[in-house]
């Protein structure tokens, strides 16, 4: 078949594969998708599309599989990265999901900000850092009752040697005090995984989550990028806070508060929660 009919044809076959899918034929969207992958084989998106109808099936191994093969032809393919994400995080291998979330939030930004994928991707990726911050922490907290229980026991240890030798208030004096300090100890060393409140300042003045991408306006507010765009779009071209004239066009990316955002989130996984 020649090339220029090749694609024609698996073009015809995408777009039967894509009204299979809105159907919810999976198993039919998968052939359609399969025959245009072996007339051109060198097509990411016919890849990335049969990854979809493989998650809509929970047939993760297969999700994979396509992912990698959609980003091998692309290294771009902001769907690639998601789906190997959400492959990956299925096999709880969280380090290697969450970079590829990582990489397809940013092409994604880069492509589309105001994009539904950027924000299914951001949603996705937050719950991952939030479990890879469960499963951590809960080791973290494992390693910590076990080391806190280890010193005990050698206090009391030491406690009754000196009630052996006869110095019965001293020791207790000293017990008690050590147990006190050794308290402190460990409830420093547990704060970075106690969730509290998030500083007001890493905050959206609009809807008071975290920030994730955060612009400023010429007056010094900063706002979430998809928040503030929709208020100029929606609400009016003013500044919300400020009530001045405000154009999209003089939005500038925060990445002072960005790098904020991000040293905050590394410290405190609880926060992805939020």
């Amino acid at each position: 078949m020649a090339p220029s009919l090749a694609l024609s044809t698996a073009e015809k076959l995408r777009k039967d594969g894509n009204t299979y899918f809105k159907k919810d034929r999976f198993a039919a969207a998968i052939d359609a998708y399969t025959e245009a992958i072996t007339l051109c084989p060198n097509v990411p998106v016919y890849w990335t599309n049969r990854a979809l109808c493989h998650r809509k099936r929970n047939d993760w191994t297969k999700v994979e599989e396509d992912s990698r093969k959609a980003i091998q032809l692309d290294h771009n393919s902001v769907k690639g990265n998601y789906m190997l994400g959400l492959a990956l995080l299925q096999k709880q291998e969280y380090a290697e999901g969450v970079k590829a979330l990582e990489r397809a939030l940013d092409l994604g930004r880069g492509a589309n900000p105001k994009g539904y994928m950027v924000e299914e991707i951001w949603q996705e990726l937050s719950k991952a850092k939030y479990m890879e911050w469960e499963d951590t922490s809960s080791k973290r907290s494992w390693e910590l009752q076990n080391l806190k229980a280890d010193c005990e026991t050698a206090l009391k240890e030491k406690h009754d040697a000196l009630q052996v030798e006869g110095f019965l208030d001293e020791a207790a004096t000293t017990h008690m005090k050590q147990l006190e300090a050794l308290g402190r100890v460990f409830e420093k060393a547990a704060e970075a995984d106690t969730p509290s409140e998030v500083p007001d300042y890493l905050c959206c003045k609009i809807t008071l989550d975290i920030f994730r991408d955060p612009v400023i306006t010429p007056s010094g507010v900063t706002y979430e990028r998809s928040v503030i765009h929709h208020h100029l779009e929606k609400v009016g071209r003013f500044d919300p806070i400020t009530r001045e004239l405000l154009d999209q066009s003089e939005l500038i990316p925060n990445f002072a508060i960005k790098e904020a955002v991000q040293a905050y989130l590394q410290q405190h996984g609880w926060a992805y929660g939020t």
